[in-house]
């Protein structure tokens, strides 16, 4: 029983570390934490790139957010910290990048992409229709075609 007890204690100091949370920087005042968040939700996370900077834990959004949360406490728009950020590492940097020439592919190319597939897909099946419909009998077998007894005579 004895040992029964010391190996449970065991396995929960090394459970414990695996339970653990992250700890979330938070400034003093809810409000200025609150547009920190608003921020940077709006802005990507350069490493993940599929998240934003809010939700990632790469060093870099981390440090980004701090980044953030400083000009916030010095007064800055978001207006401001958004065209900084824009300045700094591009159009790509915003989750929703705007529409200008650089990014049509990024908004358009997916529509593109459609309409292409369902003209190709068209054109397919109207070449389909076109043709005899012996090639798509799937009752006769090409074998079946060569044994019969009219090919042999």
């Amino acid at each position: 029983m004895k040992h029964l007890f010391g190996w449970l204690i065991s396995l929960l100091f090394i459970a414990a570390p695996a339970l653990a949370a992250e700890a979330v920087l938070t400034a003093a005042d809810p409000l200025l934490e609150a547009r920190v968040q608003a921020i940077t939700s709006e802005l990507r996370c350069l490493v993940c790139q599929n998240q934003t900077i809010a939700d990632s834990h790469a060093e870099l959004a981390v440090d980004l957010r701090e980044q953030v949360r400083e000009m916030v406490k010095r007064g800055d728009s978001q207006e401001q910290i958004v065209a900084y950020m824009t300045a700094r590492y591009g159009d790509f940097v915003l989750y929703r990048p705007p529409v200008r020439k650089t990014t049509w592919l990024l908004w358009f190319g997916p529509l593109l992409l459609l309409v292409f597939s369902v003209s190709m897909l068209i054109l397919h099946l109207r070449r389909r229709r076109n043709q005899p419909a012996e090639l798509f009998d799937p009752e006769v077998d090409d074998n079946e075609a060569d044994a019969s007894p009219e090919k042999s005579q």
